[in-house]
């Protein structure tokens, strides 16, 4: 049984329109779930740290304080994101190098993301790195969200192929990282690049699924027509 888009052209090109926009216009929340992921492996990642910081606690003592420096920032800010960013950035610059350090660093990144100040949060995240590959894919595409935003599509690009790198063939990252990367050739104009994109989606990710009824093949079709395939 064909499906409403497929007996309505003219549906399936308004979603298709509607997807582009959230893309364009948010960065797209990492994934549709960036916080979640945030804060789900950040917990992983923070009770590694604690762990690590108990038995060599006499060796390094900084661990165990960057801890308890990162944990009172959400005590001290009672919810004002402002506030937030300013002392979660205290915390990466007094502790850079540890995991306290780096996680208060992306999330002053993703509080100065959300207040719309790109280049701040750019700057928050650099540097940063972890060793768990979804956090630290994830944050590489905030970091490619916020030079979208800037109209910087050249670092943004440098950031997705970074992210797909990272997230070696994630199947919840990496076609989504794609589509990003196609909306930013779209508005270059440059279909063919566009068109690869959606193409490996369909090759290497068939299972992946877009909203609203719609599927891959409807983009593929759409960047043919640009190109007068």
């Amino acid at each position: 049984m064909a499906s409403n888009n497929e007996n309505n052209p003219q549906e399936e090109i308004r979603g298709i329109e509607n997807l582009d926009a959230q893309l364009t216009s948010a960065g797209n929340k990492l994934a549709d779930n960036k916080k979640i992921i945030y804060w789900a492996t950040g917990a992983v990642v923070i009770i590694g740290a604690l762990l690590a910081g108990y038995f060599f606690l006499y060796r390094n003592p900084n661990i165990n304080k960057s801890f308890e420096a990162y944990n009172q920032v959400e005590i001290d800010a009672a919810g004002n994101d402002s506030v937030a960013a300013v002392k979660y950035l205290d915390v990466a610059k007094k502790y850079s190098g540890t995991d306290a350090g780096k996680l208060a660093g992306l999330n002053a990144a993703e509080v100065l993301y959300n207040q719309g100040k790109y280049k701040e949060a750019i700057k928050a995240l650099d540097g940063f790195s972890s060793g768990d590959a979804v956090l630290e894919a994830n944050a590489t595409i905030l970091k490619g969200d916020c030079y979208v935003n800037t109209n910087n599509y050249a670092e943004a690009l440098k950031c997705f192929d970074q992210a797909i790198s990272i997230a070696d063939r994630n199947p919840q990252i990496v076609p989504r990282v794609l589509l990003k990367e196609a909306n930013i050739y779209d508005a270059q104009k440059k279909y063919a690049d566009a068109l690869k994109c959606y193409e490996q989606i369909k090759t290497e990710y068939p299972e992946f699924r877009l909203g609203g009824g719609l599927t891959i093949d409807a983009y593929i079709e759409r960047e043919k027509a640009r190109i007068g395939k």
